[in-house]
């Protein structure tokens, strides 16, 4: 089943992800360094990279809820369904360590950030599960994927039988 979000024949939804997951992984990693530095530089840098894929991750589930409303296969719409209520979850949870990174959250308060970031490991947890989920989609029930083109492996076997 291809997707209907798609842009030359290419899902947008798998264009756009890699975006949210690079910057909340590298967010999470500006924390670790702040933590072991010392340098209000990394604090800066996971603040806004947390925003940014927050807003890319915004963007990303536009296109993955157009590719979801395709799914007609009931064991297959179920993996969906938790791809979607796990990268949701994700969502909040990151917005959760931003707004306690900011003036209005306890980060300012308190002056700790162990909430905002034990919260961001959960989420890269939690995006881990879920890009799992979404390759089970992808590579074993072909979802997005136009069904008209072999794989690489059909025409690499195809090429080996002739």
């Amino acid at each position: 089943m291809s997707s209907t979000a798609s842009i030359g024949g290419h899902p947008i939804h798998p264009m756009l992800i890699p975006f949210p997951i690079g910057l909340w992984v590298f967010s999470l990693v500006a924390d670790i360094l702040y933590l072991w530095r010392g340098n209000p530089g990394w604090e800066w840098i996971a603040f806004w990279t947390l925003l940014a894929g927050c807003i890319g991750a915004a963007a990303a589930a536009i296109f993955g809820i157009i590719d979801w409303l395709t799914i007609k296969d009931r064991a297959v719409k179920k993996i969906a369904d938790w791809h979607a209520r796990l990268n949701v979850i994700a969502l909040l949870v990151f917005i959760a360590s931003w707004y306690l990174r900011t003036t209005n959250g306890s980060r300012m308060v308190s002056g700790s950030l162990t909430i905002p970031i034990a919260l961001s490991v959960l989420g890269v947890i939690l995006i881990t599960i879920s890009g799992w989920l979404g390759g089970e989609l992808v590579f074993k029930h072909g979802v997005a994927v136009n069904p008209q083109h072999d794989t690489i492996a059909e025409e690499a076997s195809k090429a080996r039988v002739s």
